[in-house]
């Protein structure tokens, strides 16, 4: 199957470069990672050997480089501290740590030696970025080869990576070596490491850990030497022997853009495998107080596996790890991160958030530092249905937490728009909000919008088409459209562009008794448009909806039995006039889904007078 994966990688590159070659809009780097590691576990410092392939896919003559070097954040005086220290909300995570770590507690990244072809080049360190001036300047369509010397130190656990975290795990290795900058249509993304989340180049990995022999080790990639590591990876029946102080773990990760491992000598390894023939591994400390929920997660984590292949897509490796580690939850290639002293809901709910990242961020790689709401978004609105599903929730409106979380920002007055720069927020309060809540609610009123049947094959079509790349907000909306025939691209502007707001109200309700008709007076309080559902209740208890399109959405969305003429948005005002008497309504309603993310619901009711 590993075989088979690394083939359809390398057509994957075929293709891109054929489809750059005959002018196509779309293409993307790639990159070929070959690592050794020798890792000392007494003082948490590790010396690397790094060679990396370099293939330019696009139209562009580059003459520089730049690589992270994020473990350079983990150091006084770095931007991540003083931003922390600085920011009127800092993350408690961080708060002022970083300011107070010792030599031996920060974390470093220190590049020895950099060769481009065997020719040495030039270099110079910027905090978590290095700028490399290349020697010879790659060509569109040309491959380069970078060799790397290169040491680390592993910072006290912090933010997301470190060593011995809150509950005992040794080493959570994310981000924990020099990993080159994305170069797409928009430039170099050569962004410091300040907070947020990462953007990076497709491509394969194959790392050797040479580490203490009585660690367990899992994370991205496959395992290539089973038999001689053992600890629940060797094939049935095969007795491990484990010959001197050290052991060398060799992992292949093919087509991914990222590579992540945790390690610890009290991990328990647990295996799974999946009904789609996905292999699930669970590692995680062998405590007592934990056991029971790790043992139930499994067949939990097999559930939410199985809703994400059917919702969205499958999930195209073999295999998918879940460890305890980190400072909260964070997904990463192929695996994900949690901290597991957790009540066994919580622990699901993780689970169930950081797994769908699997699709939405490691399968379908948006810029965090740009989208960030596409990739935490799009994660929240999904995850919400699988964990309501596996732990049979049946919550009356399952985003309510979601869309109240919205609401209070756009009401705040320190809402800004989607399209901040991820570490550019004033609080860190109205990032999370914007980029899960806001994120999610555009979704889920996306739904509102086209109906539930055409979200949901716009998601898989959205999948099918842009797995593997880099889509941005405009190829989303753009796949919703040509799903649905709607025009679309007045919601992702206002939504996602502006900090405009949608606030709809029912202003008056007359009768005309003249005509035996009910007038219903609506109003545009808010500058987002939107197209309106309006339902009546009737005495008996039957209900009635109305359907108002929006014009220039040029488009009327199926399902309706009554539709009304369209509502230009610049009209403040709208009068619906029914063939009815408001003697035999009860009350008349906007938005009975609650789907339509409207700031002030208190006078999208009216209850009619006896």
């Amino acid at each position: 199957m590993f075989k088979q994966l690394l083939i359809l990688s390398l057509c994957l590159w075929s293709t891109l470069n054929f489809a750059q070659r005959n002018n196509t809009n779309y293409w993307q780097q790639s990159v070929n990672y070959t690592m050794e590691v020798d890792f000392d576990v007494e003082n948490y410092q590790y010396d690397g050997e790094q060679e990396l392939v370099y293939t330019n896919n696009s139209p562009d003559t580059l003459t520089q480089v730049f690589y992270h070097l994020y473990f350079n954040a983990f150091q006084p005086g770095s931007e991540m501290d003083v931003r922390s220290r600085t920011i009127k909300d800092p993350d408690p995570r961080v708060g002022d740590r970083i300011s107070k770590l010792k030599d031996d507690e920060i974390g470093f990244m220190k590049v020895n030696s950099l060769y481009q072809d065997g020719q040495e080049v030039a270099y110079e360190v910027a905090g978590t970025v290095l700028e490399v001036k290349l020697a010879n300047p790659i060509l569109p369509g040309e491959s380069t080869t970078l060799d790397m010397n290169f040491k680390g130190q592993v910072p006290v656990q912090i933010r997301r990576s470190g060593r011995n975290n809150a509950e005992g795990v040794a080493l959570s290795m994310t981000q924990w070596y020099p990993k080159l900058a994305e170069y797409d249509f928009e430039g170099w993304h050569a962004d410091p490491y300040i907070g947020r989340e990462f953007h990076s180049v497709w491509g394969n990995f194959d790392v050797k850990i040479t580490i203490d022999k009585d660690y367990i080790l899992g994370g991205s990639g496959y395992i290539q030497n089973p038999n001689e590591v053992g600890y629940g990876y060797q094939d049935e029946g095969t007795k491990v022997k484990r010959k001197g102080k050290t052991l060398t773990w060799h992992f292949v990760a093919p087509n991914v853009h990222d590579f992540t491992w945790a390690a610890d000598p009290d991990y328990i390894h647990d295996k799974r495998v999946a009904s789609d023939g996905t292999t699930l591994h669970f590692l995680y400390k062998d405590n007592k107080k934990i056991k029971d929920n790790w043992e139930n997660l499994q067949s939990k984590t097999e559930d939410l596996l199985l809703f994400f292949n059917k919702h969205i897509g499958q999930y195209p490796y073999e295999q998918y790890s879940v460890m305890q580690g980190g400072d909260g939850g964070m997904e990463y290639a192929m695996c994900t991160l949690i901290t597991g002293e957790r009540s066994f809901g919580s622990l699901v709910g993780v689970t169930a958030h950081e797994m769908a990242h699997a699709w939405f961020q490691h399968l379908l790689a948006t810029d965090e530092a740009q989208h960030e709401w596409m990739d935490e978004g799009f994660t929240t609105y999904i995850s919400t249905l699988a964990e309501n599903e596996v732990m049979n929730n049946n919550p009356e409106f399952p985003f309510d937490r979601t869309y109240r979380g919205y609401v209070s920002l756009a009401n705040s007055g320190f809402e800004q728009p989607q399209t901040t720069h991820a570490d550019r927020y004033q609080y860190n309060q109205a990032y999370g909000i914007s980029a899960y809540s806001k994120g999610a609610v555009f979704m889920a009123q996306l739904g509102y919008i086209i109906g539930e049947d055409l979200l949901d094959q716009t998601i898989k079509r959205y999948y099918n088409e842009w797995k593997f790349k880099h889509p941005t907000p405009n190829d989303f909306i753009r796949v919703a459209e040509k799903v649905s025939g709607a025009e679309l691209s007045w919601y992702l502007n206002d939504w996602t562009r502006t900090t405009n707001k949608v606030d709809y109200s029912i202003a008056s309700v007359s009768n005309d008794v003249t005509q035996n008709t009910i007038v219903i007076n609506l109003e545009r309080k808010g500058l987002m448009p939107m197209p309106i559902e309006v339902e009546l209740t009737y005495k008996d208890g039957s209900k009635q909806l109305f359907y108002i399109p929006l014009r220039i959405m040029r488009w009327e969305k199926p399902g309706f039995e009554t539709v009304e003429e369209d509502w230009p948005w610049a009209y403040p005002t709208y009068k619906l006039e029914l063939p009815v008497t408001n003697y035999a309504v009860t009350k008349i309603e906007i938005d009975p889904s609650q789907l339509m993310a409207d700031v002030d619901r208190s006078n999208n009711v009216k209850v009619m007078e006896e």
